[in-house]
């Protein structure tokens, strides 16, 4: 077993087809090791997202080799995706809840699909883990009853609540003030040392690059900056 959860060589990636094929990634190469804060910077369409869903399985490997948890996702099958997916917790931009589904129940999905872990269990988890993100007072609250924060916190316990090894996070403060910003991310900090998460978060926010232990600046599909 290698010190690193995920391993990046020589990565290339294409859009479209033929004549209309448009090459997006370009050789690009880096490691997250266990427990880590890597943070990802660059301009709009520069393939930071591409790069995020290829990390966390969202779309097969073309070209190079992407490993994670020391297996190879080049040439993976859709099953074996789906189990890589298992062990990644996704927080977004926008925090993707369901309107119907109260904070205990949007959290509560992730721990649906083990199988293994009763309801009575999966509901117990997901409660603990809104009360790790303060928001024991608002497990039976909907969406619409909770300010912008609150949602990016029902997120972050949805994220972490089946104890991944590797949180992606999409500009998960875009759409917050600066406060609530600096909220969130010293709460995904603080969760994720706790559970030895490592954490590869894309933001344009200059004012929370500070929690990372790496910034790594991509421009035009390619790396041009390791901090």
């Amino acid at each position: 077993m290698t010190d690193f959860i995920v391993g990046i060589t020589n990565l290339n990636h294409y859009f479209g087809k033929q004549t209309l094929k448009s090459q997006i990634l370009f050789d690009i190469s880096f490691n997250i090791k266990y427990g880590e804060i890597v943070t990802m910077t660059g301009p709009s369409g520069s393939g930071k997202t591409t790069l995020l869903t290829l990390i966390g399985g969202l779309r097969s490997v073309q070209q190079g080799s992407l490993k994670f948890l020391d297996q190879e996702l080049y040439g993976a099958s859709n099953d074996k995706l789906v189990e890589v997916r298992r062990h990644i917790g996704y927080i977004f931009q926008t925090h993707n809840l369901l309107n119907f589904l109260t904070s205990r129940q949007n959290v509560q999905m992730s721990l649906e699909l083990d199988n293994s872990i009763p309801k009575w269990e999966a509901r117990k988890k997901s409660e603990a883990m809104l009360h790790a993100v303060k928001l024991g007072n608002r497990i039976n609250c909907y969406p619409s009853e909770l300010s912008g924060g609150q949602k990016q916190r029902v997120a972050i316990a949805r994220a972490l609540v089946s104890h991944p090894k590797l949180i992606l996070a999409d500009e998960p403060t875009a759409a917050l003030d600066s406060k609530s910003g600096r909220d969130i991310v010293n709460l995904m900090q603080l969760l994720a040392k706790e559970q030895n998460c490592a954490i590869l978060m894309v933001t344009h926010d200059n004012r929370i690059l500070d929690i990372s232990e790496r910034i790594i600046h991509i421009e035009d599909g390619r790396i041009v900056k390791k901090v």
